[in-house]
């Protein structure tokens, strides 16, 4: 029977004989999250990582570093004396109805959350239950590991969590061989009430913006009554590979959440459409915040091939357990930007030098000026769907002077294009209202215009007039020039500067970013787009003194700053 939703995550740990994993100083044990596929017989899944210090020494020998050819790992690969505790919680944490978000009531989408309180009452330490493991087998996703390979460069400085353990062993941290294997786990005893069924589907059906709830414990088995299957809600900021092995979530996931499990809203409930394999950590001194996903179609076919394929003794339980995901039926309305909206974000290539644009009319392209970066003739690549696309040449016709506080500049493409999803220009911004930002951020050219989605935190104002939007949308380096979008109304609202550096320390901080609302470039729109004049632009230009005071923390000063951002 295969089993859902977060009372089916839970925490796995790892250690040898002695409390340590072998060949390693007494500093505890490894340990993740995992997902609870069966309960008769008790099968787990989970990632793999931290069973790679218990390998044997002739294993990896004999492997010579050539992990791509290696189809399977069985028990007897590992050390004898490895030990693995499975933590579950009996009961769901949430309170209310007894129901959690991940129960199959969708009700009205809005799940009530509560603290698990440290008590002798509902919901304490009491209600959690280990139970003995045995480590069946490890199983690569090839197809994970292709895709990963072609969308994350070593040269972009991409660096995952990691535990102390782990970051000081470096076990684990040799080319990232082991970030795409899973592991599969028995507990001959599971017999936990409370456990509630999952249904596993493909991920093949997500489309950027959908909705996704990540369940993950993070820190591992570290005061579980308190971490155990904590949610976190995002959207599919990004997909990649065939059938959408590759996730990308901005649901915020933290170091031991990997192997948990993410499950997509559809008309049948919540389904697990994949596995943590990593939060995303820092890519050139830039906090990411983002989550790595491989879809639970993917792993459970490999899992299959291995099983169907074992000459062990683990073949025998392949009859009593239904491995397999199914199609998605419909999804849930996606609360992100229509998906016609995506095609309005285009890439602005100078050079070694590229952002994110929008088309605002069917010539005219709106990006920043330090995304052209001086430059008069740009490339634009235009996305109308993940499998087709064209690539215009540009001219840029504008850009704002250095001293004007907006980072604008305008592209004119030499054809026009017949067919875009023109977007319709906010006139009023709330704060507090929820907003998507699509730009060419974390993965940049490789797959398309990732999505992003938070709220509008702030409406900075200068004579009742609108002069800057932050958000907390995660942005990064790629996304200037791209679209702030209302999610409800799927409206553009401002068009993206920046997002925030700390020059103390160098580290740039995603979540914290300031886009120039629409209705300072309205009026130049609408007069190019009636009459192709771009006289109109030169008021950038001619801001007061208060709006630049505004932006001022965008501006390069050889004083001591005041503040360190």
């Amino acid at each position: 029977m295969v089993l859902s939703g977060d009372r089916a995550c839970c925490v796995i740990s790892a250690s040898g004989a002695c409390g340590n994993p072998v060949g390693t100083p007494a500093q505890g044990s490894w340990s993740c999250s995992g997902i609870i596929l069966s309960q008769s017989p008790g099968i787990v899944l989970c990632h793999g990582a931290i069973f790679s210090p218990f390998l044997l020494e002739e294993v990896i020998a004999a492997k010579q570093g050539n992990w791509s050819q290696c189809s399977v790992l069985l028990a007897n690969s590992f050390s004898p004396d490895i030990q693995i505790q499975v933590l579950c919680a009996a009961e769901s944490k949430s309170k209310g109805n007894g129901k959690g978000v991940l129960s199959k009531d969708l009700g009205a989408c809005s799940p009530a959350l509560g603290f698990n309180p440290l008590s002798n009452q509902q919901g304490s330490p009491g209600t959690l239950r280990q139970h003995e493991a045995k480590l069946l087998m490890m199983v690569p996703c090839p197809e994970f590991q292709d895709t990963f390979s072609e969308v994350f460069t070593r040269a972009e400085q991409w660096h995952f969590c990691r535990s102390e353990n782990e970051q000081e062993h470096g076990a684990l941290l040799d080319d990232l061989r082991y970030l795409h294997w899973f592991a599969l786990l028995e507990i001959p005893d599971l017999n936990s009430p409370g456990i509630a069924q999952v249904s596993c589907v493909l991920a093949e059906s997500l489309r950027k913006g959908d909705t996704l709830f990540a369940c993950g414990s993070p820190f591992g088995s570290f005061c579980p009554d308190i971490f155990i299957n904590t949610l976190s809600k995002g959207i599919v900021s990004n997909l990649a590979g065939k059938g959408n092995v590759l996730i990308l979530t901005d649901a915020r996931c933290l170091p031991g959440t990997e192997g948990g499990g993410v499950f997509a809203c559809s008309e049948d409930g919540f389904n697990l459409v994949g596995i943590i394999v990593a939060p995303l950590c820092w890519k050139a001194n830039e906090w990411v915040g983002l989550t790595l996903v491989c879809s639970i179609g993917h792993i459970l076919e490999n899992v299959r091939s291995a099983w169907v394929g074992s000459k062990s003794s683990v073949k025998t339980l392949w009859p009593h357990v239904q491995l397999v995901a199914k199609p998605v039926g419909k999804m849930a309305v996606s609360p992100g930007p229509a998906q016609y909206l995506l095609s309005a974000v285009v890439l602005v290539e100078c050079g070694q030098v590229w952002g994110s644009g929008v088309l605002v009319s069917s010539r005219l392209v709106l990006t920043c000026r330090h995304v052209v970066n001086g430059s008069l003739d740009v490339c634009v690549r235009v996305q109308h769907s993940p499998e087709k696309g064209c690539v215009l040449k540009g001219k840029v016709v504008f850009t704002t002077t250095d001293d004007s506080p907006y980072d604008i500049a305008a592209v004119e493409l030499e054809g026009s294009l017949l067919c875009f999803a023109k977007p319709v220009l906010a006139t009023k911004f709330g704060a507090g209202e929820e907003v998507s930002v699509v730009g060419f951020g974390v993965f940049g050219q490789s797959c398309g215009p990732s999505v992003t989605s938070g709220i509008l935190s702030a409406v900075i104002t200068v004579d009742e007039k609108p002069v800057m939007l932050q958000t907390t949308c995660a942005i990064h380096g790629g996304s200037s020039g791209g679209a702030l979008f209302s999610t409800n109304s799927g409206k553009l609202l401002g068009i993206v500067a920046s997002n925030t550096k700390d020059n103390s320390i160098g580290a740039t901080y995603p979540h914290l970013n300031y886009s120039v609302p629409i209705t300072v470039l309205q009026p130049a729109v609408l007069e190019y787009s009636r009459t192709g004049d771009l006289h109109g632009f030169q008021e950038l230009n001619r801001a007061n003194d208060r709006s630049r005071l505004v932006w001022r923390l965008q501006r390069k000063t050889t004083e001591v700053p005041r503040s360190k951002l």
